[in-house]
């Protein structure tokens, strides 16, 4: 579901021009803005969400400033550099242009809450937060300009284009570095003993994992976590060998149809057994039958 940006703004001098063109992606709304500027155009804007601003294009030999009052805006920055600012939501700001005719920007307005979700670090490290007046970033700068023109295609490309986009640049925005993989903690010894004994005594019914976790103090999630960090397999895939080991006890002794193994071990037909013993050992049981009688 897209979100709906709000802001509001009180401009001077500032005349749109053409058709407003946006488009939403994942958490993000973008759009291009088209505007003609008097001398002193100056407003006022304030954005319920964080906010980017991006100069794309100008016109007029003058200078575009971004600040945090109306007589305190932050070092004037010629606009042929594409200038750039973030806004934090809530933050009043106020834009000045002088000497410049016409100016051509793209604003990215992000939900907070996704972007909070998508990258918790960005939040943790108060970046979300700050302030950014005034500056410039070559990467964002490209990215910004890729968004726009996508913004303006009339015949647009895959959404997956634009989320690429759209999170390339807030990951180069914030800085947010890779997640290192925290190494899982494995079972104690004797954790990993009481689990498995439990599994072997009662492999041929449906073991459930809060069974297993109970048994080893866990919670559902880390238990499944350290068995695998324990053993290299799922809880379930462990249980599954342990049902084999009986199934091939069963097909050592004579008398036994298959069928009534299947039956026995908790298979609900031959074709099913066949068909995890064959994943799990390699072979058919009759051909692993065959092996053991060379």
């Amino acid at each position: 579901m897209t979100f709906h940006p709000r802001m509001t703004s009180k401009v001077e001098g500032v005349t749109v021009l053409g058709e407003l063109k946006w488009r939403a992606w994942t958490g993000v709304v973008a759009d291009v803005w088209s505007v003609k500027c008097e001398p002193g155009a100056e407003g006022e804007y304030i954005s319920e969400d964080p906010r980017l601003f991006v100069t794309l294009d100008k016109a007029g030999s003058g200078t575009f400033s971004v600040g945090l009052g109306p007589a305190s805006h932050g070092a004037p920055g010629d606009v042929a550099f594409y200038p750039m600012s973030y806004i934090p939501a809530g933050l009043p700001v106020w834009g000045r242009g002088e000497g410049v005719e016409y100016l051509r920007h793209l604003d990215l307005h992000f939900d907070l809450a996704v972007l909070s979700h998508r990258f918790p670090e960005a939040r943790k490290c108060g970046t979300l937060g700050a302030p950014r007046l005034m500056f410039f970033d070559d990467r964002i700068a490209s990215l910004a300009r890729l968004i726009a023109e996508e913004c303006l295609n009339e015949q647009p490309l895959h959404d997956l284009y634009g989320d690429g986009l759209t999170t390339a640049l807030v990951v180069q925005l914030f800085g947010i570095a890779q997640e290192q993989k925290r190494q899982r903690s494995q079972l104690s010894p004797r954790q990993l003993r009481s689990v498995t004994g439990y599994i072997e005594d009662n492999c041929l019914r449906n073991i459930r994992l809060e069974e297993l976790a109970g048994l080893a103090g866990l919670s559902q999630s880390y238990f499944s976590h350290a068995f695998k960090a324990s053993t290299g397999v799922a809880p379930h895939q462990w249980q599954m060998k342990a049902r084999m080991r009986r199934v091939q006890a069963l097909l050592r002794q004579p008398g036994p149809s298959l069928p009534a193994i299947a039956s026995a071990t908790g298979f609900s037909d031959q074709a099913h057994l066949t068909r995890m013993f064959k994943k799990i050992v390699g072979i058919t049981p009759a051909a692993w039958l065959r092996d053991l009688c060379k």
